[in-house]
């Protein structure tokens, strides 16, 4: 049993390992680039509305809408080999059926996800499109020949298709897990739970951004027209855009990066992409210092935060 046990963990060593290959030169494939920058570009036409780039990012969810998508194609995938083994042709059929066309919307938004990635992020994200664009061919062929009367091509054009579905998920699961694509970059971070200076008070002025730190947290503030102090995490929680260098325009903070607005008043979501809010602080001014804390929270993991 030990051996058996060995064999097994050297089994999924080397398994990690390999993947981990695989990966780490997909995100160095800088010869993918100028095909990826010709996508970006060919599909910003889809995307011009802003109000469907919201729907698109999961904005009004607050959550990405793309990973809640992706479970209907993948399910009606799968039903769809279920039927086969049970010789239920029509319930196969109206299952591939399913995925195909809900892989259209899943691809959208999608798309909207990645085309604000850059470098390693956006290679990945791109054989993984490229992975279940291949997948969607095989499958949309699978029903071709399911509704000739070509069973035997469609279930193994079916099996293909499943392969490059297992792949593209993979990936995916890779761009958020291990790169970070799509949570919000403010996770980690946490400021003092005592008040803690951040920037002078002569420097925190009304219609003006200042950059202040906390334990090595970046903040942005800014003064309300009352008078009133606000503090927000820097990096926004999209893609970590410097909110500092953005614009304070409609009573909101706009992200340099990708123009997510976020609410002077008190850190919400007014425009996406971004789905998270911006975390607040509480903020007093004492003895000409901007001072700032958190209230205390049941997060775990950032009791070994970023910034310390």
């Amino acid at each position: 049993m030990a051996n058996l046990k060995n064999a097994n963990l050297k089994n999924v060593n080397l398994m990690n390992k390999v993947l981990d290959t695989i990966t780490d030169k997909i995100e160095r494939l800088e010869v993918v680039d100028s095909l990826a920058n010709r996508v970006a570009d060919w599909v910003a036409p889809l995307y011009a509305n802003r109000k469907l780039v919201d729907v698109a990012s999961g904005t009004p969810l607050g959550h990405p809408l793309h990973p809640l998508l992706v479970t209907v194609p993948i399910g009606a995938y799968s039903a769809a080999f279920v039927f086969d083994a049970l010789k239920d042709r029509n319930a196969a059929d109206t299952m591939v059926a399913l995925g195909v066309l809900s892989s259209v919307p899943a691809a959208y938004t999608g798309l909207s996800d990645w085309r604000d990635t850059q470098g390693a992020e956006r290679r990945v994200g791109l054989v993984h499109a490229l992975a279940n664009s291949a997948s969607l061919g095989l499958f949309m062929a699978s029903w071709v020949a399911r509704r000739a009367g070509d069973r035997r091509l469609g279930v193994n054009l079916a099996l293909a298709g499943a392969g490059f579905v297992s792949l593209g998920g993979w990936l995916g699961g890779h761009l958020v897990y291990a790169l970070g694509v799509g949570i919000d970059t403010t996770a980690f971070q946490q400021a003092p739970d005592d008040w803690t200076y951040a920037a002078p008070e002569d420097e925190v002025t009304e219609g003006e951004l200042t950059m202040g730190a906390v334990n090595g947290v970046p903040l942005v503030l800014t003064k309300l027209s009352g008078g009133t102090i606000v503090a927000y995490a820097d990096r926004c929680t999209h893609r970590g855009g410097p909110l500092h260098d953005g614009t304070l325009i409609d009573g909101c903070i706009e992200c340099p990066w990708h123009h997510s607005r976020f609410s002077v008043e008190d850190g919400s979501i007014v425009q996406g992409p971004a789905t998270r809010p911006q975390p607040a602080y509480e903020v007093r001014v004492h003895n000409e210092r901007v001072e700032v804390r958190r209230s205390a929270e049941p997060r775990a993991l950032r009791t070994n935060p970023v910034g310390r």
